[in-house]
């Protein structure tokens, strides 16, 4: 088999710049197109097996090939942690000084830690059938935090190019928001507040008055929202009592998305308690 010639540059300063533009309009494209994806995935584990090759291309693929296939292969298969409609954990946010800051770390190449069996955590909010099922790999066991590890060229760059006074009202407008939210679940009598609100985060549970199962009750009404795909949401429990968590904090996150998430929230409640009653 012949192979090319042609010397490889794995870093090609000249490639870099062109091919690095093509990557940022890619990027650029998945966050402006991004309320057009289920929030959370509902493809079934395993589902790359079938859509890409036994084994590693021999020469090199295109930059396009390659997007084309992160496009069609890989997002259908992602939770996307930056849809505004992501309630589910505190999430380091994306940000334009964040993303420039990140390509810093990734050309100065200084994070990583070993892995050790003691960074493992299980809390009741990171429950969740896939995991459960052991049929996925969880990331969050290989390292401290749940998404990235923490890189302080990065924060550093966000800090500069934003300031304080924008990070500052950013915090304060997701703060606000979930004010709001804790107002909405309060008006509605078949609902309540377990323990009063910390910041962004608000924990709620389903309460009607008919002699039901209320864990049971909330769970099958989480697994309604999160299966709609058009929020996601986890659970907690405080005291022994179980709850649904909203996190509020994503980067795109604004009112409407909160008043639609309680929108949601209450369909599911009534078609769930139809079904209860009938």
């Amino acid at each position: 088999m012949k192979t090319s010639k042609r010397s490889f540059l794995p870093l090609d300063i000249v490639s870099l710049k062109d091919e690095s533009r093509v990557v940022i309009d890619f990027i650029a494209d998945y966050y402006k197109n991004i309320e057009k994806y289920p929030v959370q995935s509902k493809v079934e584990p395993g589902y790359l097996s079938s859509m890409v090759p036994d084994s590693a291309p021999y020469s090199p693929d295109s930059l396009e090939d390659v997007l084309n296939d992160v496009n069609e292969c890989i997002l259908p298969g992602l939770t996307h942690w930056q849809s505004p409609s992501f309630f589910a954990y505190y999430q380091a946010s994306s940000s334009n000084a964040g993303l420039l800051g990140e390509m810093l770390c990734s050309a100065f190449n200084v994070e990583p830690r070993f892995l050790i069996d003691s960074l493992s955590s299980n809390p009741e909010y990171l429950e969740n059938d896939v995991s459960n099922s052991n049929v996925v790999v969880d990331y969050k066991d290989w390292q401290i935090t749940l998404s990235r590890r923490f890189r302080a060229l990065k924060l550093w760059f966000v800090i500069r190019r934003h300031g304080m006074e924008n990070l500052m009202q950013h915090i304060r407008s997701d703060v606000s928001m979930a004010k709001k939210f804790e107002a909405l679940v309060t008006e509605d009598e078949r609902f309540e507040i377990v323990v009063p609100r910390r910041t962004v985060l608000v924990l709620f549970r389903f309460k009607p008055k008919h002699g039901l199962d209320d864990s049971e009750l909330n769970r099958k009404l989480l697994d309604a929202i999160n299966s709609s795909g058009e929020a996601f949401l986890t659970q907690g429990v405080v005291a022994g009592i179980y709850a649904i968590r909203c996190v509020v904090g994503a980067t795109l996150t604004e009112e409407c998305h909160v008043k639609d998430l309680w929108s949601l929230i209450q369909e599911k409640a009534r078609i769930l308690l139809l079904q209860y009653n009938q």
